[in-house]
């Protein structure tokens, strides 16, 4: 059977599996990705997941074809050119060249985000579609576009930063340096600086420690006016956003993923109801909105099939 190595890098763990042709997950691992250390750090940690993965098989039949990895940052044929700014020493380097001692076998890289779009492209949510575009809230915003049944990032690689589109020039200052990014409103980091800000003004006395996005939703659901308003505001930036995606690319589907987005049928079921409002009907009367299907494996998966998508 042949098989694929799929790598997904994140700030904190490197999660690594080996997934079958179908999308099916043989074996999963995690472990540090020693993102703060170093830059050789990072790479001996991705090095040994490949090396664990390899070791790791016990059918003389089975073989791997391919590793695929996603990894933060802008990435142009396995170069890392910069952009990930939480993992030391991440740019200006061939990654693929850094791992070839700990593996001869083909290996791809792309952005994280861009690849868990194609996860749900390939095995989960999206399958079979060609025009979709993929959000993930969490501590920022993520996305990816596949656009022609291809992963669209514009020229050389530079673009799809759906997280840095702006809307509101009045705004919030992003951690990209710029003022107003979708990010800087709607992801689930603004959503507890909403809940917070907005707890002070009603004398609300509440530690920041103690808040966090499940906290923010239960109170939501118990009915608490302060967490009502913070997530009207998080609803209503959050569709004039993906109003403004759809007006302009005009897909099939709309993928929102993440932690948060797994709160509730309310979630999506809220954010569909405004961009009705929001969006041009005669761009948005074929879009759906769903949940992501694949969750923390989505990244893995979507290694795997950049691998196969290049094969």
């Amino acid at each position: 059977m042949d098989l694929l190595i799929g790598i997904d890098l994140g700030g904190t763990s490197i999660k690594s599996a080996l997934i079958d042709r179908e999308g099916n997950i043989i074996l999963h691992r995690e472990r540090p990705s020693g993102a703060k250390i170093s830059r050789e750090a990072i790479i001996q940690n991705i090095g040994e997941a490949i090396s664990e993965l390899n070791h790791a098989l016990d059918n003389q039949k089975d073989k791997i074809i391919g590793i695929g990895i996603g990894t933060p940052g802008v990435i142009e044929d396995n170069f890392i050119l910069g952009g990930a700014e939480n993992l030391a020493g991440w740019e200006g380097f061939n990654l693929a060249e850094a791992l070839k001692s700990y593996s001869d076998l083909p290996i791809y890289i792309e952005n994280d985000a861009n690849l868990m779009g194609l996860g749900e492209a390939t095995f989960g949510i999206a399958r079979g579609m060609t025009d979709v575009i993929f959000l993930t809230v969490g501590t920022g915003i993520g996305g990816a576009m596949l656009l022609n049944g291809k992963l669209y990032s514009g020229y050389r690689n530079r673009g799809s930063e759906i997280g840095h589109f702006p809307i509101n020039s009045e705004g919030r200052m992003c951690n990209c340096g710029m003022r107003g990014c979708l990010e800087a409103h709607a992801s689930t980091t603004a959503l507890i600086t909403d809940y917070l800000e907005l707890a002070e003004k009603n004398g609300i006395d509440i530690s920041a420690e103690d808040i966090n996005g499940k906290y923010i939703t239960e109170k939501y659901f118990s009915g608490e006016p302060t967490a009502l308003e913070a997530f009207n505001l998080h609803f209503e930036y959050l569709s004039r956003g993906i109003s403004g995606l759809i007006n302009v690319f005009s897909p099939q589907l709309i993928v929102i993923g993440g932690g948060i987005s797994e709160a509730g049928s309310f979630y999506i079921e809220e954010i569909a109801k405004r961009v009705d409002r929001y969006a041009l009907k005669s761009c948005s009367e074929l879009t759906k909105i769903e949940r992501a299907t694949l969750g923390n494996k989505a990244g893995c998966l979507g290694a795997a099939a950049l691998v196969l998508s290049n094969l």
